[in-house]
């Protein structure tokens, strides 16, 4: 295939999953993608980070759901990553929707574009073996194959699905033609399936020419196909971001990129790889990879133990104490507990399912809430109030609002305000406080370099976050 004058690899993250596996830390408005699960970064940001460099990259291509997108910018800001575009779904769609999208857009600057798929919410121990597995794959990419990448099996791992290899390529090391997919197996098919060989982890990592892609997906899924161009071509930019169009976008069925494409055309390759890799699907993948203590416990956060063995702890904030323990998950936010054996982390969804049945918030809603100028976290509520702490990145502004039913007193706990109330504009600083009545049109900036932090106390008949007239707003949402 001829390539362009341009021949780097168009990374593309997919970025819309909810992340229910690791309730109560993972949640839909900030699902595990965008936490810092392993060391001090989200996994979006290792997974950016991992294909940033500028010899081998173009900027990638990130698809995202709408709710997380200012989250999504904000973190590949702290990355120092540009995207060539950060793309809305209206609603997830699964894989092939989304990675469609993604193509449409990558060949509209290259027709021989090469795109690099790859999931955001994985870890790789071994993060330059992908590079080197890329490598090794492109020549078959670029032949036209649809390549996937197997990881090398570490152990009979029933949480994850297998690729079996076919027949060798010639001349190419550890790259192999797909035989089947296998799905997520017991144990004893899974003890079996490594006895015989052959079998590898499926990563959900794919190499493949974006245009090539596209002609399997119209021949095999033409509704995803037809799909994903109308929401492309009826795409419209939104301050940073791409929206796609939302009816044609939903229109079409929703498909992983395996069901879709991989497993019916007869031009799949694998290549064979070991990244030290975990899609990090439950609580007790954390502890297998996490720092262990001499007893085999992982503690993150205010935890104490005493006689605790082969555990799994963390808290967000308040002390957690364990005694006389032995193989448990418990992890502790502010509004839930969890408490699970390992061996049964991955049930964590049936508590999800009873939460939404019962249509608590605890299954989706975190307390703490982002919003693209900082966030704020519930502290008290009760009949006609409601007490908020709030955050201001530096720079940024809440929108010139107004409120119909609700007053609000502002009590500034660090940095300096820059209060709009009105036809006033005056400056708040620590331990300063204001009034904001009913109705009163109201800004709150922070022009300094850190943090503003401040204390909302809300009054009135009801408290609704709908309860906002936004007149301006920096962020497109008025």
């Amino acid at each position: 295939m001829a390539r362009g004058v341009d021949n780097r690899i168009i990374p593309v993250i997919l970025s819309g999953g909810a992340g229910t596996r690791l309730w109560p830390l993972s949640r839909e408005p900030y699902p595990q993608q965008l936490l810092p699960l392993i060391g001090d970064n989200s996994l979006l940001h290792d997974t950016a980070r991992r294909v940033a460099d500028g010899d081998r990259y173009r900027p990638p291509i990130i698809v995202c759901n709408e709710a997380h997108r200012f989250l999504v910018a904000e973190q590949m800001r702290a990355a120092d990553i540009s995207p060539a575009a950060i793309v809305l779904e209206p609603a997830g769609r699964n894989t092939a929707p989304a990675t469609a999208a993604a193509a449409h857009l990558a060949l509209r600057d290259d027709k021989d574009a090469l795109i690099l798929v790859l999931p955001s919410d994985h870890h790789m121990a071994r993060p330059a073996a992908l590079a080197e597995a890329v490598a090794r794959g492109r020549p078959a990419a670029e032949g036209g194959a649809l390549v996937t990448f197997g990881v090398t099996p570490e152990g009979p791992e029933t949480g994850y699905g297998y690729l079996r290899r076919g027949q060798a390529l010639d001349g190419e090391d550890g790259v192999y033609r797909l035989d089947r997919f296998v799905e997520k197996p017991d144990l004893a098919a899974a003890e079996a399936m490594l006895a015989e060989g052959g079998h590898l982890w499926n990563a959900g990592i794919f190499l493949f020419p974006a245009r090539r892609f596209l002609d399997e997906l119209e021949r095999l899924e033409p509704a995803i196909a037809a799909a994903a161009q109308s929401a492309v071509d009826g795409a419209r930019q939104d301050i940073d971001f791409l929206r796609l169009e939302e009816s044609a976008f939903l229109a079409g069925p929703a498909k992983s990129i395996d069901y879709a494409v991989m497993e019916h055309t007869a031009n799949a390759v694998i290549v064979e790889t070991d990244l030290g890799w975990s899609d990090l699907g439950t609580w007790s993948s954390l502890w297998k990879l996490g720092d262990k203590d001499s007893d085999g416990n992982v503690l993150t956060g205010d935890v104490l133990v005493e006689d605790v063995a082969g555990s799994y702890i963390r808290t967000t904030g308040r002390l957690v104490a364990a005694v006389g323990i032995r193989d448990m998950v418990i992890i502790v936010t502010d509004d839930a507990v969890l408490v699970v054996p390992t061996d049964k982390a991955q049930d964590v969804r049936a508590i999800v399912a009873q939460l939404k049945a019962a249509e608590r918030p605890e299954s989706d809603l975190h307390s703490r809430v982002y919003r693209p100028w900082g966030y704020y976290q519930g502290i008290d509520i009760g009949p006609n109030f409601q007490v908020k702490r709030i955050a201001v990145y530096p720079g940024r502004s809440l929108s010139l609002q107004k409120h119909a039913h609700r007053a609000e007193h502002w009590v500034v706990v660090d940095g300096t305000a820059i209060v709009t109330r009105d036809d006033e504009v005056f400056e708040l600083g620590r331990n300063e406080s204001t009034y904001i009545p009913i109705g009163a049109v109201h800004r709150l900036e922070n022009r300094g370099p850190g943090l503003l932090k401040l204390i909302e106390v809300q009054s009135g008949d009801y408290l609704g976050e709908d309860d906002i007239v936004r007149l301006e707003d920096d962020y497109g949402r008025a």
